[in-house]
């Protein structure tokens, strides 16, 4: 006799709002991120960017971990054709790219390797006290090969990113503030209400303006000055164009609230 057992979903979600809240959930792997987990997250970060009730979508993990890595015992035996022709990595952990709407990662416990670039590839990391950052790939003979190389020295410069990529250096919360890899840190006890708190004031805003400050942040990074302040003067100027522009301005003449439709 066959007996079929129910496995836990690798990701939780709820809506608090207008934030879509993504909960990690291999709690036993400490978060480690297989095919199935990613293909799970792809999915309802694409569902929540294309809920027009949905303003911010919040990603965070469990108290011990945000994400311990990649799932390293499905990859021991894999060939370089397995993952050429498969398109590991570019295959659903580059999905988060496709957001267009604001993304925060809320980082507690362990954030390694793949947990790491995770995070980095989202758009805000509120971390707790406990949170550690690492890309020791290196011990495996491997490299940070989900953004890790490109996003890390965007975010704290060329000679941080080299120790961590080649030592495999761990920093806690406190260092990855101080260094510019996270946005906020915060108690343990207060992460996910500071997060969520957040990600609602972020929601409460006009969702095209906060897709066009989006775009004109990650193209800061990805071209020129001159492209960047073109680009950004662009989206300045289709401001202009919307209905939520205007409302914000008069809302504001008249000392009132104002009333956003995300037009």
């Amino acid at each position: 006799m066959v007996t079929h057992t129910m496995t836990e979903p690798t990701i939780l979600t709820e809506t608090h709002g207008r934030v879509g809240l993504i909960r990690l959930n291999r709690p036993a792997q400490l978060n480690a991120l297989n095919d199935e987990l990613m293909d799970a997250l792809g999915a309802a970060l694409l569902a929540f960017d294309g809920n027009a009730d949905i303003g911010a979508i919040l990603i965070t993990g469990s108290d011990e971990a945000f994400a311990a890595g990649a799932d390293i015992a499905v990859m021991a035996d894999w060939t370089y054709m397995d993952v050429y022709q498969g398109g590991f990595i570019t295959r659903n952990w580059e999905t988060i790219r496709q957001v267009r709407k604001p993304i925060i990662a809320a980082v507690a416990g362990y954030a390694m390797g793949g947990g790491c670039e995770l995070a980095l590839a989202c758009d805000i990391i509120v971390a707790a006290e406990s949170a550690q950052f690492a890309l020791p790939e290196i011990k495996l003979a491997m490299l940070p090969g989900a953004g890790g190389t490109q996003r890390l020295p965007r975010a704290v410069g060329k000679a941080k990113a080299m120790d961590m990529c080649l030592s495999a250096r761990t920093l806690s919360a406190q260092e990855a503030d101080r260094y510019g890899l996270v946005s906020r840190v915060v108690p343990d006890a207060e992460l996910l209400t500071t997060a969520l708190k957040l990600a609602t004031q972020i929601a409460g805003y006009s969702l095209p303006a906060l897709m066009a400050i989006k775009e004109s942040v990650n193209r800061a990074h990805e071209s020129t000055l001159t492209e960047g302040i073109l680009f950004e003067r662009r989206e300045l100027h289709a401001r202009f164009a919307s209905d939520d522009a205007h409302e914000g301005m008069h809302a504001f003449l008249d000392k009132r609230k104002p009333v956003f439709q995300h037009r």
